[in-house]
């Protein structure tokens, strides 16, 4: 229960502060201030980071289904520990992104009510096809994995993992928010689809079917490299 504790509390900031930053300070929102892309790449990334070093003792901080299920693949957590992760990530999301909703309804004007839904095709940022959108969440989910499984390898120093994980996060966000929103992260996309519907909700399948395919990729090559390449 606590590992389960800690990932709802992990998912939920990461949700309320990433997607609360394209939301509130994005350059959808009219307002006094904009952060723009770097902006809410890096309420990202220090969600990450911030949560790296608060829950990552507990429960390592995965904070997304496809993280959990590298780690499943790659030897790093059993079966039932990854069903216990994902019902509290996917939790903390839907949360997280109810609680942004109360905020925004509070907003009396200029909100379109988006939530940060991730999506593409027609009318989505820069328009990117469904091809483009699955090639782009399958390379940058098996990146961030494989930066997670190496800088978290019992032979690496874990001083400075949360740091280089947030970044790798935040620099997948400078180069995909135009093109998805960037999920690489099913629980990301489950929160705001279910609050967004339409087009949100019909093209959730991509964010949840192509961050686990990347995911597990990562999770064989590692599993691979550890089997057949030795230790180090």
């Amino acid at each position: 229960m606590q590992k389960a504790l800690a990932e709802f509390i992990g998912t939920f900031t990461l949700v309320f502060f990433g997607c609360g930053a394209a939301v509130i300070a994005g350059p959808a929102i009219a307002g006094a201030t904009t952060v723009g892309v770097l902006g809410i790449a890096f309420a990202f990334g220090l969600a990450i980071v911030a949560m790296a070093y608060a829950i990552g003792p507990i429960s390592g901080c995965h904070v997304n289904p496809a993280v959990s299920l590298g780690a499943l693949i790659a030897g790093r957590m059993s079966a039932g520990d990854f069903v216990t992760y994902v019902i509290a990530q996917i939790l903390g999301a839907i949360v997280g992104t109810l609680v942004l909703y109360l905020i925004m309804t509070g907003k009396a004007s200029g909100w379109t009510g988006g939530l940060g839904a991730n999506g593409w095709g027609p009318g989505y940022l820069g328009e990117y096809n469904v091809v483009s959108a699955f090639v782009f969440e399958t390379v940058a989910t098996f990146i961030f994995l494989v930066v997670i499984l190496g800088v978290t390898h019992k032979l690496v120093p874990h001083h400075f993992a949360g740091l280089a994980i947030g970044l790798t996060l935040t620099m997948i966000h400078i180069v995909g928010i135009n093109v998805t929103g960037v999920s690489v992260n099913p629980a990301r996309s489950i929160g705001p689809a279910l609050f967004s519907g339409g087009a949100a909700i019909s093209q959730l399948w991509l964010f949840i079917v192509a961050p686990l395919l990347g995911a597990a990729i990562a999770g064989f090559v590692y599993r691979a490299a550890i089997l057949y390449g030795g230790e180090t």
